[in-house]
């Protein structure tokens, strides 16, 4: 049983998709985002991906790591994980003690991209530990081993966050930030958020995706209005997946754009007439 995230696959895929003729994880570019990676990855500078969730970062991250042909290597950051849990610890195998490397020195030897997602919810002690991959040493210290490991040349670090979600006691230290190149995500255009929802879910009519990014649009208003979470990209590939499914619009639209964003009734109801003035049978 593994207790942390652990894979090197060249590319991890996380909702339906559809790729395109060579395999390629489908990705709609919004702006120089792909040239300010490729640039970053030339150089192996360490690159921060900043966006609300759902927005398409991890996408994106996929796209780029089978772009540029390397493996990849993701870690969905929460608050119990630690330092050892990235680098390493020693395990009991038998009577025997052995060590178990963690998903970054897998990555840092391999030469993989390694994508720490969601990089504040992990400890304290977790961020510290990427610095010195982060400037000109590109090592990794293994401080229970007595080690230090100089990272393979094709090593890349890439870690992600939402700015607006976290709190004043959860955010990365300038210190920190600073040491990585960031690249900005925002929602879609409506018409490109209209072809990634026709392309993610096969055979959805381009009027209903219209219609799910219309109420999108729309439920986005709210964040400043007591709505914590924004209704996400990822959220109307939900719904229009389970349209194709079979289940009537009303109800997939409360199952992806309603439910899962809020408890309370009032913003809860306020979603719900957004989706029916735009899923309703006319």
């Amino acid at each position: 049983m593994r207790s942390f995230i652990d894979r090197i696959r060249g590319v991890e895929r996380d909702i339906v998709q559809a790729p395109d003729a060579n395999g390629s994880p489908y990705y709609e570019p919004q702006g120089s985002e792909v040239a300010v990676f490729e640039a970053a990855w030339r150089r192996r500078l360490p690159i921060m991906l900043k966006g609300p969730t759902g927005c398409g970062k991890t996408r994106f991250l996929e796209y780029m790591a089978h772009r540029l042909s390397r493996p990849l290597v993701s870690v969905s950051c929460h608050e119990d994980l630690t330092s050892a849990d990235l680098v390493g610890r020693f395990l009991l195998e038998g009577e025997s003690t052995v060590w178990q490397d963690g998903p970054l020195t897998r990555a840092v030897k391999a030469g993989a991209i390694c994508y720490l997602d969601e990089i504040v919810e992990a400890r304290t002690d977790s961020t510290v530990i990427i610095h010195p991959l982060t400037d000109h040493r590109r090592r990794l210290p293994i401080e229970k081993r007595g080690l230090e490991i100089e990272a393979h040349e094709d090593f890349l670090l890439v870690i992600s966050y939402n700015p607006g979600y976290q709190t004043v006691l959860k955010d990365l230290k300038p210190s920190t930030k600073q040491r990585f190149v960031a690249i900005s995500f925002h929602y879609p255009s409506p018409e490109v958020e209209t072809r990634i929802v026709q392309n993610e879910v096969a055979g959805t009519d381009p009027d209903l995706a219209g219609r799910l990014v219309a109420i999108a649009g729309q439920a986005r208003a709210l964040k400043d209005h007591g709505l914590d979470e924004a209704s996400s990209t990822r959220s109307l590939v939900y719904a229009a997946s389970l349209i194709a499914a079979g289940l009537n619009p009303l109800e997939a639209g409360e199952a992806a754009l309603v439910a899962p964003l809020t408890d309370d009734l009032e913003l809860a109801e306020a979603l719900r007439e957004i989706v029916k003035a735009h899923l309703a049978p006319a």
